[in-house]
Formats: structure tokens, C-alpha cells, sequence
């Protein structure tokens, strides 16, 4: 539908729907008497955007702000709708001096009888007349404003302005320098820094979904899950009687899953679980040793059976071949109480070799940080229960900081990390702005989702997850006070960690051919607005944003750049941030259900402390250490939500915003998609010769942004 109003002296005539510009004699006729004034003219169309509910009822008044002046408000709309997908046209007479347009307002205000609905602009355009055009200049220069936003008649005037993404230090016209101030004191106090748990990364200070607006909220359309065969156990506290009866449960909720009917027939072998430290759901904690820790109490003679003949641990360590899994994060926590029962936690090490074979296997466990008679070591040549149940210790020990670490902290809290820093210190008109906002824009929502719900009373953590309530803040707190920026970035930390050359290390494959297409997106966008490494210094909105981010981040013994100096500097911080936020969360959250179906292999919980002497344990024993029923299915239906991407989601390093369409933009991206795609063929061509696949890191499966 569209609107023209002369002048904006209040007379209007509505024509067909999709007409782009009028073209009558009486138009014509009008705009003539208009020129004989000594005024400026412009013709202004208003797009709202295409979706379903990006309508109004509401009024919209617009006004022009230029170089020398202001246009007062006029309707745009008085007797009509905003329907979606239609552009209204309205003419605008500047009585004095108005100069170049550098701003557009507009403002909704609500209509008696009607609902007040919120409005998709899609942008704004402007054509100046001059008494030397025709009624219809086809070829006169026209000016976009983009928007691509919803507005709210809450929000009062909404300024948007035209032209290139730019830095502050281009910024010619002293009204847009004051609109990106403006805009950033604005945001400043809507999007303010609060804090989850003290001595952690801290998080946005909303209280609830309804403070975000539309602009940071989403609609999440999960598939349809079939959780039939999991449902039904809510009242049953008791342990399970048996594996069988695990078996019965699993042959429903997991026959269709053929990963994780692998989990179940290898999850006791030795080469599955140091598989499962290379390319399991949390590939992010395995590093090789070249020194025993102290207080690991092993033993050249010890070990000697289980490495290759002839050779010792001293040489074998010497070689690079001995690995190290430490869960020291957990030492000393008190468990959380699951149905009234005590559960309990333990913070094992584990060795493992590199074998000749170039399979990765365990060779000695040590349940707790402080040896002692009464924490023994266990190896591969105990009894078969007794070294199963030390494997288990360990796969739920890594359940937590999987769950909390290395995917609650690494991705959700990364994310929120950066888009709260993001809103506050970049204006939207700030090219890393638009760049970083796809990433993270959704985590706010599903971080405020997960604070209600899983990480609070009542929740999973609080119904079935050792690491209850009171035990969460003090692991993301040891986390946090040991996490390194290096650690951050896939390069540095899989080459720290030695697992980018192994053979079975399909994460670390994956993630350094994904991490590296991303870096030269990041890299040559940087190249599209800073000249030289001064640009980057003197950019005083970017060294703002990192001045947040590390006040409201990390410990300055993280790592984390304190400013920057260099584009190299700023391209590796962004792609450590960007494939947080989509790559790593694909990873650590997508893969979860696979490895968690057949509940032994990843136990939430253990019901009895750790052994404390060998040789006391039989296979009924071991069930007794496990999750309970209603626990387990607590956990495998949550599980089941988190690990279904949307129906909607939207690939990495695909665009909804009309800005990665702009010629140079779009170029970058065509670009990476295209890298991303070569990478997403060979990863399915690998994987149709494995026997167990790795498609976690497939790109058309990695989600933009952490939306789940």
C-alpha cells in the first residue's frame, strides 16, 4: 500500500498496493505548485519489511534532519495500515535552509481502538526535487537509511541514518558524531552489566524476557521430538534394577541414534574412551604431559606393563606420548542432594598413552587430587569392574565440566560477554557492530532462558546434576580464574594441548579449517575499513570495547589483550569470539545427546563416594553408583531439547541483515560460504568411511549464533 502527501500540508490518496512511484497528471500538477516556493522537496518512501507480523495500526510521523536544519513531523500514515511488505510514499517541504539529509526520525505512536503492535521498518529512501526535474526523476540520486528493525512506540523518536558503515574518526557532519553519542548513551543505560556468579564473566542486568525488546528476542521453532519413551519415569526415585532394564529404555529413546548405539556397544573399551577425549562432546581438556604431576602417585614400574616393550614412562613422556586429563576444578565440592539422597564428586586424573597404534588409552586413574592409602590408583590390569567403575568416575567428572565449562562458559557466557560489550561501546553505524551482532545477539535471550530455568531451583542442575546449585558458582569461578585467552583461540590452544596432529583428533581437524576461513572473513572485513594499524589505535570506540570486555571478563592473568594495537590483533580476538559463538557451541552442544543416550557413558550424578580399596566392586555395585531413574530421564530429556537445532536456524556465515548485501559486503561473504562449503564436502566425504562419524563441525549444521 502507498501513501503520497503533498507537502505535508495533510492531503493524501491511497493507490494500489506494490506501486512503486506515482504517475498522474494531478501528482505532477501538485508538485509543480510546490517547486514555485522558495522551500526544499524531498519524496520519501517508508519500506516495512516483508514477514507476516512486521505491520502496524499504529501512526507513524516522520521528520528529516539536515546538515542546516530539521523538518517538523508529519504523519505518514493517517487512515491506513502498515501492512508488511508495503512501501508508503509522502512528500516533505523544508520551510528554511535544511542542507544535506543525515537523519531520519521516525516515531509510532498508538491509535485509539486499535492494538498497539510493534513495527518492522526496513529502511527509509529519499529523493530531493528540484524545480529543474521531472515529476518523475527515475535517474535522480536517491539516499537509503537502513533499519532493519522493529519499532516501538515505547521507544520514543528512533533516529536512522544513511550512508556507509564508518569509524568515528570519518565522521564528517558534527550531528552524526553526536547521534553515535547520543546512540550509545542510549544503549548504555538500557543494556547494563550484571553479575551471575561473582569472580566469573559477568552477564546483562535484565530481569526478565519482556526488557529485551524485540530487537534482542527470538522465536525458537524446535522440531518435533519425540520424547514418548522418555516421559513416564517422573515418579521413580529408585536405582535402576539392573543394565537390562537401562538396555530396555535405551532400545526405545536411542535405536534411531547410530552414534550413540556405537557409545553402547564400545563405551567400556579402553581406545573408545580416549577417543572420546579427542572427539567426544568435550574435546577441549586433553593435553599432553611431559612431566607427571606430584601428586599423581604413579610409578615408572607401575605403568611399565601397559606401555611398549623395552621402552618406560621417562621415555615415553621424553617421545610426547603421555596425556593428561584434570579435574582439579572439582576438589573439595560438596555434591548436591539428588531425591533427598547425597550424591557425591570426585576430581580424578587420568593417564593416557599414545600408543603404537595411534589409539589414545587410559593407563592409571586417580580418583581425587591428594594421594593417599585410601585414594588408590587404578590401571587396566584390575579386576574389569574395578577399572570400568574408575572409567565412569572420570566420563561424570568430565560431565560437568563439560556442561559448565566448556559449554556453559566457553559459549553461552562468551557470547553474552560480547554482546553486551558490543551494544554499549559500538554504535550500530560501527562496521565490527554489525559484524558481531549476528553472532550474538541471541545469546542474551537463551542465557536469560537458561538462569530461569536449568541453572535454577527446580531445574536440572538442581534435580539431577551432581554439581548442584550451591556447587555451580565455585566451579565457573576456579574456571574463570584459570582460563587463558590462548585457550580461546583454536590454533594456539590445539597446538598447546599437542592433539592437532593425531590421528583420530576429527575436532581438531575440523575446528582449525573452520577457525581458519573465518579468520580471513574477519580479516579482509577489517581490511574493508581500518588502512593501516593506526586506524586501529586510534580507534577509540573499538579500544573502549575491549576495555569492557576485560573489566567485565576475565582476570587481567587470562591473556586477553588489555588494547589493541595491531589488525592482526583485532581479526584473531573477533574470530575467537565468532567461533565461540557458532563453531565451538556445535561442538560441545549438539554432540551431547549422542554420548549421553546410554547414561553410563556420561552420568550426570554418582550415588555412593569414590572407592577408597580395590577389588570390593562387582557389576550389581556399579549400578548402585549410578543415577537414579527420574534423574537419568531428567537429564536425557533435557538433553534431547538442547541438542535439536531449529528449524529456522540460520548456517554460519549466512545473513538475514540487509548490510551483508551491500556489493563489498556481500562479495566477503559469497567468499566464505564458499570456503565453508568446501569444508562441509569433505567432512561428509570423510565421514562416509568411518565407522563412527564426526559431524558436529559439518558447517551446514553449525548454527550462527548460540541460539539453544
Amino acid at each position: 500500500m502507498m501513501c503520497r502527501r503533498q507537502c505535508g500540508r495533510g492531503m493524501k490518496t491511497p493507490v494500489a498496493a506494490g506501486t512503486k512511484h506515482l504517475i498522474s497528471k494531478r501528482r505532477g500538477e501538485e508538485l509543480l505548485l510546490c517547486r514555485m516556493g522558495s522551500c526544499q522537496e524531498f519524496q520519501v518512501t517508508v519500506h516495512t519489511s516483508p514477514g507476516p507480523t512486521c505491520g502496524t495500526y499504529n501512526r507513524l510521523y516522520i521528520s528529516l534532519i539536515g546538515s542546516h536544519g530539521e523538518t517538523p513531523p508529519i504523519p505518514v500514515n493517517n487512515d491506513h495500515h502498515l501492512l508488511p511488505g508495503s512501501t508508503c510514499l509522502v512528500l516533505v517541504r523544508a520551510n528554511g535552509p535544511l542542507g544535506q539529509v543525515v537523519l531520519v526520525r521516525l516515531r509510532l505512536e498508538g491509535q485509539i481502538g486499535f492494538p498497539n503492535v510493534d513495527w518492522h521498518c526496513n529502511r527509509v529512501e529519499i529523493c530531493q526535487w528540484t524545480k529543474d526535474q521531472e515529476p518523475e526523476p527515475e535517474s535522480s540520486e536517491t539516499q537509503i537509511f537502513c533499519c532493519d528493525k522493529w519499532l516501538r512506540t515505547a521507544d520514543g523518536d528512533v533516529e536512522l541514518r544513511g550512508g556507509k558503515l564508518c569509524l568515528l574518526a570519518e565522521e564528517t557532519e558534527e550531528q552524526l558524531k553526536q547521534h553515535r553519542l547520543m546512540q550509545l548513551q542510549h544503549q548504555q543505560e538500557l543494556i547494563r552489566w550484571g553479575s551471575f556468579v561473582e569472580g566469573a564473566p559477568q552477564c546483562v542486568d535484565l530481569k526478565n524476557m519482556s526488557e529485551l525488546g524485540p530487537n534482542l528476542s527470538y522465536t525458537h521453532t524446535s522440531p518435533t521430538i519425540n520424547m514418548h519413551y522418555l516421559k513416564g519415569f517422573a515418579g521413580r526415585v529408585e536405582p535402576w534394577t539392573s543394565f537390562s532394564e537401562l538396555e530396555a529404555v535405551f532400545a526405545h529413546s536411542g535405536h534411531q541414534n547410530s552414534i550413540a548405539r556405537f557409545v553402547k556397544a564400545h563405551w567400556k573399551e579402553d581406545w573408545y574412551f580416549g577417543y572420546q577425549c579427542l572427539s567426544g562432546c568435550n574435546p577441549l581438556l586433553l593435553r599432553r604431559t611431559r612431566l607427571i604431576p606430584p601428586n599423581l602417585a604413579v610409578t615408572s614400574d607401575m605403568l611399565r606393563p601397559f606401555l611398549p616393550a623395552g621402552s618406560s614412562l621417562e621415555e615415553e613422556l621424553q617421545k610426547g606420548n603421555i596425556y593428561l586429563l584434570d579435574y582439579k576444578f572439582l576438589d573439595g565440592l560438596e555434591a548436591n542432594q539428588i531425591n533427598g539422597k547425597q550424591t557425591y564428586l570426585s576430581a580424578p586424573l587420568c593417564l593416557l598413552h599414545l600408543n603404537q597404534q595411534g589409539q589414545m588409552v587410559p593407563i592409571a586413574i586417580q580418583l581425587q587430587q591428594t594421594p593417599g592409602p585410601q585414594n588408590p590408583v587404578f590401571l587396566p590390569s584390575d579386576s574389569d569392574c574395578d577399572w570400568l567403575l574408575a572409567k565412569i568416575w572420570v566420563h561424570s567428572a568430565d560431565f560437568q565440566g563439560h556442561q559448565l565449562i566448556s559449554h556453559y562458559m566457553r559459549t553461552h557466557m562468551m557470547a553474552e560477554l560480547c554482546c553486551v560489550a558490543t551494544l554499549r561501546q559500538f554504535p550500530e553505524h560501527h562496521p565490527l557492530h554489525q559484524l558481531l551482532m549476528p553472532h550474538v545477539r541471541t545469546s542474551l535471550q537463551i542465557n536469560l532462558q537458561a538462569r530461569a530455568s536449568l541453572l535454577a531451583v527446580n531445574g536440572v542442575f538442581d534435580q539431577a546434576v551432581a554439581s548442584g546449585l550451591k556447587t555451580i558458582p565455585d566451579i565457573l569461578r576456579r574456571a574463570s580464574a584459570t582460563i587463558h585467552y590462548r585457550s580461546m583461540c583454536v590454533p594456539d590452544d590445539l597446538s598447546d594441548r599437542a592433539v592437532d596432529k593425531l590421528p583420530h583428533s576429527f575436532y581438531a581437524q575440523d575446528a582449525l579449517r573452520i577457525w581458519d576461513a573465518l579468520h580471513r572473513f574477519v580479516l579482509a572485513w577489517i581490511d574493508l575499513y581500518y588502512r593501516g594499524d593506526k586506524d586501529i589505535k586510534n580507534d577509540s570506540e573499538l579500544q573502549n570495547w575491549i576495555t569492557d570486555i576485560n573489566k567485565h571478563g576475565f582476570t587481567q592473568n587470562s591473556g586477553f589483550p588489555q588494547c589493541f594495537h595491531t589488525k592482526a590483533e583485532v581479526s584473531k580476538f573477533l574470530t575467537m569470539f565468532i567461533y565461540s559463538c557458532s563453531a565451538l557451541h556445535a561442538a560441545v552442544n549438539f554432540s551431547q545427546l549422542d554420548f549421553a543416550l546410554w547414561m553410563p557413558n556420561c552420568p550426570a550424578s554418582m550415588m555412593r563416594p569414590p572407592p577408597q580399596v580395590k577389588g570390593g566392586v562387582t557389576e550389581q555395585d556399579i549400578l548402585s553408583f549410578l543415577p537414579g531413574i527420574n534423574s537419568t530421564l531428567r537429564v536425557l530429556m533435557a538433553l534431547t531439547v538442547l541438542s535439536q537445532p531449529s528449524v529456522d536456524f540460520i548456517p554460519l556465515c549466512h545473513y538475514r541483515e540487509a548490510i551483508f548485501r551491500v556489493d563489498a559486503h556481500r562479495r566477503l561473504v559469497e567468499g566464505v560460504q564458499a570456503e565453508l562449503k568446501a569444508i562441509n564436502d569433505d567432512i561428509t566425504e570423510r565421514n562416509r568411511h568411518l565407522e563412527l562419524p564426526y559431524p558436529y563441525l559439518c558447517p551446514s549444521g553449525i548454527e550462527n549464533s548460540v541460539a539453544i
